[in-house]
């Protein structure tokens, strides 16, 4: 059984951190109207329904292959995730790897990594097309490989952008790609794990350290 974590995007953060800024305004404002024998059983409640929420067991909520692949044997989906490490060789050996036996097919997600600010913003052009120039070079290399690859820029979180991609594309294994663990977001937020507890499909990492690359 699973534990809910009000942490695991910053979607999800920023819902925890207005239900808290809500809940200290009711108790505040009860305790402002009836003093404190009213304030307190409203703060007891109000902290127990929290507890209750946060601690609870869940169900086993793992997405499944949503579109689930019916191939024939000796068929296999790959999803492969990454952004900045797209064209990184250590990627496209991966997924050379995933696919070598099988009649393979690839999609690509790239999601539209975007500072705060312009997420705040609601500015996500400059995102989506980086996104995208990174996401053709990735296509042409795969496809250069004799893989049948086609790709699409993504939801900036992560295990959103797969959750989106597995509701049409029923993957047999997901490839997700970060930098290493010292400069990675993905890695900080534990995105990787957080994938392999939330979706029912294999997960296989790949670091790929563009700096040492640059320097070989």
């Amino acid at each position: 059984m699973a534990r809910r974590n009000p942490f695991h995007s910053e979607a999800e953060a920023f819902r925890w951190l207005l239900l808290t800024i809500a809940a200290f305004a009711a108790v505040a404002l009860a305790s402002l109207l009836g003093g404190w024998p009213v304030g307190l059983p409203v703060w007891i409640v109000v902290t127990a329904a929290a507890l209750w929420w946060y601690l609870r067991p869940l169900p086993d909520d793992r997405v499944p292959q949503a579109a689930a692949h019916v191939g024939g044997p000796g068929e296999k989906r790959i999803l492969v995730v990454a952004n900045e490490t797209l064209a990184s060789q250590e990627l496209l050996e991966a997924v050379g790897r995933a696919a070598e036996g099988y009649k393979a097919q690839v999609l690509v997600v790239a999601p539209a990594l975007n500072t705060k600010v312009r997420h705040w913003a609601s500015d996500e052009d400059s995102a989506r097309a980086d996104a995208q120039r990174r996401l053709d070079g990735s296509l042409a290399r795969l496809a250069g490989m004799g893989l049948e690859v086609r790709g699409e820029v993504g939801d900036a979180d992560p295990l959103q952008a797969i959750e989106d991609a597995l509701r049409m594309f029923g993957a047999d294994e997901i490839v997700i790609s970060t930098h290493p663990e010292e400069r990675s977001n993905w890695l900080e937020r534990g995105e990787v794990e957080a994938a392999r507890e939330r979706f029912a499909v294999p997960v296989t990492h790949v670091v790929v350290d563009l700096d040492a690359d640059a320097t070989s």
